[in-house]
């Protein structure tokens, strides 16, 4: 390359493409064309924004997310502190707005994209639900903050469970199934297992009343949420947005960002290949991602890079947000061809360590110094490189974003009330389920051996159970077909077998 013009070709093919803005040459001139953009098809080759507090990332989120929804891409983003509501709705153009447009010859317009908001706790969206058997004991033991021994114990306990036909639903059942096992009518039955010590199983049971304290047995039950639900389009094409509201559980951070992982090793697990397709069929927003790693456990690490690997064949792409590239493993890094670096401060020796850290993994140019540039950006520029059309990577580019066409702003509680009203996720999703599972079954396995007295026979049937109808109800309407004590299913990370797909006939979901 020769020139700044010529280096810009990089970005001038035709292929459907999200358009991130202007390039921005040493000058800080903005250059119309080409506009920066990524390859529609090569968003499922996962990616990176990054950068300090208060740089724009989560507006960055945002005009990817309204994109592709535009384009027919259905969306999974995390929205913590309550920002990306503003994408149910169109924005308000203003001068800022419109000459910051004009600046790189952008055509602004103000555009909303249907969305449905979700939530671990029902508060501010549809409650979303999964099985404890389905999580599985690896992602269990990081929400509960397990050590390795702690985990190995729970891994055990999960085993039995399969091997006995004991659905683990929700926390009633984990909890039935350790008490029985370190009860004397149960301490026998881990025989062929190995021994599990009533001081570990006591950890095991403080650790989950501390995590219900905080709420999480809302989480963990039925119906489960079915992955088919984040692959939706509207009639006229445009991909469903699905916003994880995170405002009421940031203190909560195991929590959802294991959820999280739930989700994409779903998606993993049951999702059929289809290699390479004009556009993917889910990406996914995988905000504050540095909580996922942390603190996390070897096996834990293994699983997750191997879902981010080789997920982009189920044409799902994986976008994680975070402050710097060193908070993700380099493995996981090394999976992310486009990158959306905003600014970084070096205020201190470590500052200055992570950003020449960030400079490494970004691809060499001749017209940046990159250390330079990436302190010096403003709030909404960024350093981008991505992948082409044919794969290859596009040059390092400082860019000027175009502003998104969504509010840039929190919803008012009464247009977020009217949005939670108006979801299609309502009906599958509303009602929690209560079938016979662990809970239950323990407790007539031991009636059946030491029948009780009349009284603690009245009180073993206190727990509320559903009648016949609502039986038939729950497993043929809501909940995903499974048979109890014959089949248990579980995700990757604790993995049995693939989901059957709950029939649906709400808005248009991907024909497979």
């Amino acid at each position: 390359m020769t020139s700044f013009a010529e280096m810009l070709e990089g970005y001038a093919f035709d292929a459907p493409a999200i358009t991130l803005g202007g390039a921005l040459d040493g000058d800080g001139a903005v250059h119309r064309v080409p506009l920066v953009r990524i390859p529609l098809a090569m968003m499922n080759r996962h990616g990176l924004v990054a950068g300090a507090t208060g740089t724009g990332k989560t507006r960055t989120l945002q005009l990817l997310a309204e994109q592709l929804s535009a384009q027919g891409v259905p969306v999974f983003v995390a929205d913590i502190k309550g920002d990306l509501q503003g994408l149910a709705v169109p924005g308000e153009g203003n001068d800022k707005i419109t000459s910051r447009a004009e600046s790189m010859g952008y055509s602004w317009k103000a555009a909303g994209a249907p969305v449905e908001f979700v939530s671990l706790t029902g508060r501010n969206g549809v409650q979303l639900r999964a099985t404890v058997s389905s999580f599985g004991p690896l992602l269990l033991a990081k929400v509960l903050r397990l050590n390795e021994t702690q985990t190995s114990v729970l891994s055990l306990v999960f085993k039995y469970c399969d091997d006995q036909g004991l659905p683990l639903l929700d926390f009633a059942d984990l909890r039935s199934v350790l008490q029985f096992l370190t009860s004397d009518a149960g301490k026998g039955a881990l025989a062929e297992y190995g021994a599990i010590s009533s001081q570990s199983v006591g950890v095991l049971l403080r650790k989950m009343v501390e995590l219900e304290q905080q709420g999480a047995e809302r989480f963990f039950g039925e119906p489960e949420f079915d992955i088919n639900d984040l692959l939706v389009t509207t009639a006229d094409g445009r991909g469903v947005v699905t916003c994880l509201e995170l405002a009421d559980v940031q203190d909560r951070p195991a929590l959802f960002s294991t959820f999280m992982m739930w989700l994409l090793a779903e998606l993993y697990q049951n999702l059929p290949e289809v290699g390479d397709i004009a556009k993917p069929r889910l990406v996914f927003f995988f905000d504050e991602a540095h909580l996922l790693f942390d603190d996390a456990p070897k096996a834990f690490l293994d699983q997750v890079q191997q879902v981010i690997r080789l997920i982009r064949s189920k044409g799902v792409g994986v976008f994680f947000v975070t402050q710097t590239p060193k908070d993700l493993p380099e493995d996981v890094l090394a999976q992310l061809g486009n990158r959306v670096q905003h600014a970084l401060r070096a205020h201190t020796p470590n500052d200055d360590k992570a950003l020449r850290a960030t400079v490494r993994t970004y691809p060499k140019t001749g017209f940046y110094d990159l250390e330079e540039t990436l302190t010096s950006l403003g709030t909404g520029e960024a350093v981008v490189t991505a992948l082409d059309p044919k794969g290859r990577p596009t040059p390092v580019v400082a860019t000027r974003l175009i502003p998104p066409g969504a509010r840039m702003a929190p919803l008012t509680p009464e247009e977020l009330k009217v949005e939670l009203a108006q979801s299609d996720l309502l009906a599958e999703y509303g009602v929690a389920v209560d079938r016979e599972s662990a809970h239950e079954m323990l407790a007539k396995r031991i009636a059946e051996t030491q029948p009780p007295p009349e009284e603690a026979r009245r009180s073993a049937g206190a727990r509320v159970r559903k009648t016949a109808t609502q039986a038939a109800v729950g497993a043929i309407g809501v909940t995903i077909g499974r048979t109890v004590g014959r089949e248990i299913v579980r995700g990757v990370l604790g993995m049995l077998g693939v989901k059957p797909r709950r029939r649906t006939t709400r808005r248009t979901r991907w024909g497979f």
